[in-house]
């Protein structure tokens, strides 16, 4: 992995840091490490950063206000870590952007996985051709500089978010099952809730359409999963 690719990791415990920021750099990752939620800004602010691990308990600013002020101005992938195995944090962290999260405790080997990855779909990304665009109704979709418009607009997507984009309205009208879409985003299934794909394509949908809660683009398939409108 090369070490251009650099981690914030984000915990005020010094067993986690150490017990996470070792692997990370066995395989080739720079990490800089913060302990709180504003030095966790601080960092960001002056090192060009690939991932987040972002710990939800954090003295100063907890790790949710930390990941909303990151999604103000930013579409870095964030993997969450949280202590309470609790389905509302883990829904309010994909909600205010979060990519992914993991429950503590978790094993070295998932850990490594999802961030693996998380940066391995982010680097293709980055690596799309120029001037390759999807076009789907309404939707230009531009993957080279990873944005979108739509009438009119060019909202801001989180790396999950434009990779739901591309992948439904790269071929509209096919429907994917969340297993397909775990799949087509992160490379694998393993460790995550299907369930986390209706968050994300509900925050998808919240800045895609004119009225979310009566979808015109991203549709439902009731005990399937999900489908952009056919042309």
């Amino acid at each position: 992995m090369s070490d251009s690719l650099t981690i914030l990791l984000v915990d005020d415990e010094d067993a986690i840091q150490k017990l996470l920021s070792f692997p990370l750099r066995r395989d080739g990752y720079t990490v800089i490490e913060a302990r709180d939620g504003e030095e966790a800004l601080a960092r960001f602010a002056e090192e060009k950063v690939d991932l987040v691990v972002l710990d939800l308990a954090l003295p100063k600013l907890d790790g949710l206000e930390v990941c909303k002020r990151l999604r103000a101005h930013s579409t870095v992938p964030i993997i969450m870590l949280t202590a309470r195995d609790e389905e509302v944090d883990k829904v309010v962290g994909l909600e205010i952007g979060a990519d992914d999260y993991i429950t503590k405790p978790f094993s070295i080997r998932e850990f490594r996985s999802r961030v693996r990855a998380l940066l391995r779909r982010s680097s293709v990304a980055v690596a799309s051709e120029p001037g390759e665009e999807i076009v789907a109704g309404p939707l230009r979709l531009d993957r080279a500089r990873r944005r979108i418009e739509i009438d009119g607009r060019s909202p801001e997507l989180t790396y999950v978010e434009f990779e739901l984009a591309r992948v439904l309205a790269g071929k509209p009208g096919r429907v994917f099952s969340r297993q397909d879409l775990l799949e087509a985003v992160w490379g694998g299934s393993d460790y995550r809730d299907p369930r986390t794909i209706d968050v994300h394509i509900r925050h998808l949908r919240e800045k895609l359409e004119r009225d979310p809660s009566r979808p015109e683009l991203v549709l439902t398939v009731r005990g399937v999963g999900y489908r952009f409108r056919e042309t």
